[in-house]
């Protein structure tokens, strides 16, 4: 085998994980393609420490202090492929190369499949959000709206008046029975059942199909998640959440497929950067722990 482990993904799970492993002396390959979920963002909150910062600034930081480390190996480019073989796994690059290792972590994050909705694309990450607890407080308890894409846009919408006045567009996407809009008045939620027709202005203005406008401080949208290939490549067995599926991974991250741990967004049905750095923490020391165990 290359490396004792190989990590598939070095955003902030990934160089959590890669962490724990080069402070146990453990030669490790990180590979990134470097598409970080929150790279539309201009400022990362909610993680101690490093709050208000902007989200390539804490991961560049986080890859000079993992790279300080000699048994660590840093790979630019998109892992294609991954096996199991004899004593471990192989990875393949999109560019061709191989590499292999006892371990390995899936640390690559989802992708979002945003709503097709002209302008949202745009102000995704700037005025359009998926999570209150990293974008809201800044909209300064502005005007808020919550864009239904499902039932699941009910539980969004419950949650936002703690940030701001919430308006819940409906926009065909579901229709909230009795009790549902019961929830809604007791939250003082406005349901706008229009159907909306495209976002506008410097900020977030929603306009509907019959020209009615909305303009708001941000608005949240429920997003379905991708998780990529490598898991099901590997034989991982997935979990459907919410929002779309994830990797199922037990307590301290390993996944149905022994020797493979996954953490971060790939790993829980709902994320954060601090929830990716606890996960991958947890990752990278079960990891060490089952080569030195033969786990």
């Amino acid at each position: 085998m290359d490396y004792d482990v190989i990590i598939i993904g070095g955003s902030y799970a990934g160089l959590s994980a890669g962490l724990q492993l080069a402070r146990a002396r453990r030669k490790v390959l990180v590979i990134d393609a470097g598409q970080r979920r929150n790279r539309y963002a201009a400022h990362s909150h909610g993680f101690l420490t490093q709050d208000g910062k902007p989200p390539a600034q804490i991961a560049s930081e986080g890859r000079a202090q993992l790279m300080r480390y000699a048994t660590v190996q840093w790979l630019d480019g998109l892992a294609a492929q991954a096996r199991p073989v004899a004593g471990g796994f192989q990875v393949v690059l999109q560019q061709g190369t191989v590499h292999t290792a006892q371990r390995l972590i899936l640390a690559a994050g989802v992708e979002d499949e945003l709503p097709d909705l002209p302008g949202l694309a745009q102000r995704w990450g700037r005025h359009v959000f998926h999570c209150p607890y990293c974008h809201g407080y800044e909209l300064q308890q502005g005007p808020i709206g919550a864009l239904a894409v499902s039932a699941i846009s009910l539980h969004q919408a419950l949650m936002l008046p703690d940030w701001g006045p919430t308006t819940l567009f409906l926009n065909g996407a579901f229709e909230p029975d009795a009790e549902q809009q019961t929830q809604l008045r007791a939250r003082d939620v406005r349901v706008e059942p229009g159907a909306v027709a495209r976002l506008d202005g410097a900020a977030v203005d929603v306009v509907m199909q019959d020209g009615r406008v909305f303009a708001l401080a941000g608005l949240f949208v429920a997003t379905r998640v991708r998780p990529g290939v490598l898991a099901a490549q590997l034989g991982c067995e997935l979990e459907e959440g919410p929002l779309g599926p994830y990797v199922k991974a037990d307590p301290v991250r390993a996944t149905s497929v022994p020797g493979v741990f996954a953490c971060g967004d790939l790993a829980r049905p709902a994320g954060s950067v601090a929830l990716a750095v606890g996960d991958g923490a947890m990752a990278g020391a079960a990891a060490h722990r089952s080569l030195m165990f033969g786990l």
